[in-house]
């Protein structure tokens, strides 16, 4: 028996041995850099720079607060790195009233990146700004194939033909055939949530979005792209087919929130969270895009924007309480409507410039003018609640309205009377979009729920769920 125990005991010790051999080091970028973002960047990066202390990159990491490199590399025990992250004392980091501490698997993580001589991986730069990085590393997860809860509506389209509809999912763009309401196309995206889209001349797909607090971007879709078939939808990979994702505009720190594109497609505007609208030259097409102006004309995020027909105007609307506008061609602020005295959600002008038009959190759809002293000419009420997205109707003088009351609102656009209005959603109406030929309005919201109405007479032609898995809920029935 003890023959046979012998050879025993020395395979488990080299199984053991070999496992611990294929242990891979802890690496800077991919296991500690992740955990300082979460716990760490918000009070040191480089703008706080708490304690005189920057952690946005491993040379600044290194070179340490007031008391120099807190690192001693291979003694976690002897670096105050480590030190203040696991100790009970008050002087824990993150500090006690700003978040709970590191998990204590995760400190593990960074004591045995010190214990291993705390490294930098090969092919970083010491001086690379850690946010970017992990940034660029980032890989989107697959949307799931059956929602387990519904997702917000945030964004919506027509297609130019108006034959479906686009629908922002999470990471996808969803594509749902008009009148039926079938899902018939699933495009995966980096970005979390689309915020804001617009059909280009040649029936590209600009959209706007991002990860709240992560990042945000604009990019460029090809809906018309070979995908993959499963269970008869149709799945387009816009993170990676090339053919699918024709261009990456730009990237920011945080989600951009709102997108405009001339008529002519020539123009388009993007602005969001970090309170800047970047403006693009398209006339000589994607390929030679030309970011020609970043206005920062706001004191807070920038929630929609609007352009007029002829790419002269730029229409904002700000957190900051205001709608302002901004001469592209002057390259100056012109008019800045302070009427609203609340957030506003969201504006459109016509397409000879003028006329602006903003909603807000008053509940109010004014009208103004875009220049001069933008006085404003009149206002009007009607939704009984915060008003979050306006749009304008490509083939007539007529505005939709989306608001927390749960509908829609159709106006004339020339003397502000009201509409009418458009009913049986359930819960705050996010955004509104017209058809490109004017007839159809659509509207999504907070549960998720897509309504499409004639504009003609206010009829109702769907009411569906935008999130792929999740029967439509019928209308509750009025109560008597």
């Amino acid at each position: 028996m003890r023959s046979l125990r012998a050879p025993a005991a020395v395979v488990v010790c080299l199984l053991f041995a070999q496992s611990a051999s294929a242990q891979k080091p802890v690496s800077f970028i991919n296991d500690v850099a992740p955990i300082l973002k979460e716990n760490c960047f918000a009070c040191h990066d480089t703008k706080k720079k708490q304690g005189k202390y920057d952690m946005t990159s491993y040379e600044k990491i290194r070179a340490g607060g007031a008391n120099g490199d807190p690192i001693a590399p291979g003694k976690p025990e002897a670096s105050e790195f480590h030190d203040l992250i696991v100790t009970k004392e008050q002087r824990r980091m993150p500090p006690r009233d700003k978040g709970e501490a590191v998990p204590k698997e995760k400190a593990a993580v960074i004591a045995q990146w010190i214990k291993e001589g705390a490294k930098l991986d090969a092919g970083v730069a010491a001086s690379a700004d850690l946010v970017k990085e992990l940034r660029v590393r980032w890989k989107p997860p697959v949307p799931p194939k059956v929602y387990p809860f519904p997702i917000i509506v945030n964004a919506l389209a027509f297609a130019p033909d108006g034959k479906s509809l686009v629908a922002g999912g999470h990471h996808e763009l969803t594509v749902w055939e008009l009148p039926s309401g079938k899902l018939v196309k699933r495009v995966h995206t980096r970005a979390e949530r689309a915020y804001g889209m617009a059909f280009l001349p040649d029936g590209k797909l600009a959209v706007a979005g991002g990860r709240p607090g992560q990042e945000g971007d604009v990019r460029v879709y090809n809906l018309s792209a070979k995908g993959k078939t499963e269970d008869g939808v149709e799945v387009l990979d816009g993170v990676n087919d090339k053919a699918v994702l024709v261009k990456h505009l730009f990237d920011v720190e945080d989600s951009v929130l709102c997108l405009a594109i001339t008529a002519d497609g020539k123009t388009l505007a993007a602005g969001g969270c970090d309170r800047a609208v970047r403006v693009f030259d398209l006339t000589e097409g994607l390929d030679k895009a030309k970011l020609t102006q970043t206005v920062e004309n706001h004191a807070d995020w920038v929630l929609g924007c609007s352009l007029s027909a002829d790419g002269k105007y730029l229409v904002t609307a700000g957190r900051d309480k205001t709608a302002k506008v901004w001469d592209l061609k002057a390259k100056e602020s012109v008019v800045t409507f302070p009427e609203h005295q609340n957030i506003v959600y969201g504006v459109a002008v016509k397409a000879d410039g003028s006329a602006g038009f903003s909603v807000g959190a008053d509940k109010q759809l004014r009208t103004w003018k875009p220049n001069g002293e933008g006085k404003q000419v009149k206002n009007a009420g009607g939704h009984g609640d915060e008003v979050f997205k306006i749009a304008y109707n490509p083939k007539q003088p007529m505005l939709a309205t989306s608001s927390a009351d749960r509908t829609v609102r159709l106006w004339n656009a020339d003397t502000l009377a009201a509409g009418k209005t458009l009913s049986g959603l359930s819960d705050f109406v996010y955004t509104v979009a017209f058809s490109a030929d004017g007839e159809f309005v659509a509207g999504g919201t907070f549960d998720g729920i897509i309504g499409v109405w004639k504009v003609s007479d206010g009829a109702p032609v769907k009411l569906f769920s935008a999130s792929p898995g999740i029967a439509t809920k019928e209308p509750e029935p009025k109560k008597k």
